[in-house]
């Protein structure tokens, strides 16, 4: 073990070419005064503080397979991010309570310097949380130091911040549900939140909206912050559509269940039917029959279905063969955005504090749904240089788009043209799906 340790000790040394690594983002920079950009990154760090405020010990350790990460962890990599993308660049004293962190806590910029093993971070008991909340104590002053000095009108400083507190937000909907994961795992079934009774609500019928294609432009169009894989906005061409007015919902899906949905492979992708077949899928993640009635485990702990709730925890390969089930099929992604310009961002996200998916919701929050659009980039994207480059771009390659946010998404990250992703065997987030047509 000793021997080991120091062949490893060159991962832990402070890189030399730190300073020389300095992010550089495009044009155009954050439309935020430094004044609103302190006021956000104050807010977004308390919020994911107050998400684990109620956690214990043993919780902040669980990782239950390679694509979740712990509780600890999320806290430690989103302050990570600061430090490596702003405060070792451009503050001249600016020193780590432990230089060992950023191979510690980085987790895919290869550019930024060798890491810990994904799968490994659930064994990394020390530093415990304790430690973890003075990093982030240490960061935060750091930072603020910076932000207060006369360079806080520098626009790239400004920028980055804003940017960080976005990749805090999406580990904000991470760090839930990868603990979601974690405890369904424990036969207790123990609830994050309160279990509340869900709203009595009533079947909504299915009803679609008609719209008219042609030549549209998707993307963002500014001002305010947008990730790089959303620009350059640009032209698309669509035939007109149909697009469902509300998302598919657990009473349509335990339908699709009761026809054989998940037996009958013509309704199937090849991949994912093989997939299907190889994970042993009878129903959404997290379901289960008890006594003839569907029960399903949230946030909120173990409930009884409610069956107008939007469905989640479904994979690409179950909502492409649901739709086609339908008679219908996934929006492309440009469908999603062009339909969604004429509807205000309002819906159950995070900030309600309802942690699961509610009746009743329109194009936004509750669940994610699934297009049939890879995520690919937009004509003419070029991602930033550096690490920090390294955010979307190179992920561009078989994944899906999905759209629309969750119960779980921050609204305050929200726009038209925000662009998620996930790989088509995925369905530990709140993934569901909306129908569409062909007119």
């Amino acid at each position: 073990m000793g021997a080991l340790f120091l062949n490893q000790l060159h991962l832990f040394r402070p890189r030399n070419s730190t300073r020389s690594m300095r992010p550089h983002l495009p044009q155009p920079l954050s439309a935020l005064n430094p004044s609103d950009v302190t006021d956000l990154y104050t807010n977004t760090r308390a919020q994911t503080e107050a998400l684990t405020a109620n956690l214990r010990p043993e919780d902040m350790m669980l990782q239950s397979m390679e694509d979740a990460s712990p509780a600890k962890w999320h806290l430690a990599h989103t302050t990570w991010f600061f430090e490596e993308f702003i405060l070792k660049p451009r503050v001249k004293d600016y020193r780590s309570p432990d230089p060992r962190f950023a191979f510690l806590f980085n987790s895919y910029y290869v550019q930024a310097g060798p890491r810990h093993a994904r799968d490994k971070r659930g064994m990394v008991s020390r530093p415990d949380t304790s430690e973890v909340m003075d990093y982030r104590a240490h960061v935060d002053a750091a930072l603020r130091d910076l932000m207060d000095s006369n360079q806080s009108d520098d626009a790239e400083i400004t920028a980055l911040v804003e940017l960080g507190c976005h990749h805090e937000m999406q580990h904000q909907e991470l760090l839930l549900t990868d603990l979601l994961h974690g405890f369904s795992y424990n036969p207790l079934l123990p609830a994050y939140h309160a279990p509340e009774p869900m709203p009595v609500s009533s079947e909504i019928p299915l009803t679609f909206s008609h719209y008219k294609g042609g030549l549209i432009e998707i993307g963002h169009d500014g001002p305010g912050f947008a990730y790089d894989c959303e620009t350059p906005r640009h032209q698309q061409f669509l035939r007109d559509y149909a697009l469902a007015d509300r998302k598919v919902s657990n009473r349509e899906w335990i339908a699709f269940m009761e026809d054989g949905g998940y037996q009958t492979p013509t309704l199937w992708l090849m991949d994912g039917w093989a997939c299907c077949q190889r994970e042993a899928w009878e129903h959404p993640l997290y379901w289960w029959q008890q006594d003839g009635t569907w029960w399903s485990y949230s946030l909120r702990g173990p409930q009884p279905l409610n069956l107008d709730a939007p469905v989640v925890h479904v994979s690409y390969y179950e909502a492409d063969a649901f739709a086609r089930w339908a008679g219908a099929r996934l929006p492309v992604e440009a469908e999603w955005e062009h339909a969604s310009r004429g509807q205000d961002i309002a819906g159950n996200f995070l900030e309600n504090g309802k942690y699961r998916p509610l009746p009743g919701g329109g194009f936004w929050g509750d669940a994610w749904e699934w297009t049939q659009s890879p995520f690919a980039p937009y004509p003419g994207f070029h991602p930033s240089d550096g690490a920090i480059g390294e955010y979307n771009g190179k992920f561009m390659v078989n994944q899906f788009v999905l759209r629309g946010g969750s119960c779980v998404t921050p609204h305050a990250q929200m726009r038209h043209s925000y662009r998620t992703f996930f790989y088509p065997h995925q369905r530990w987030q709140m993934l569901g799906l909306r129908l569409a047509k062909d007119i």
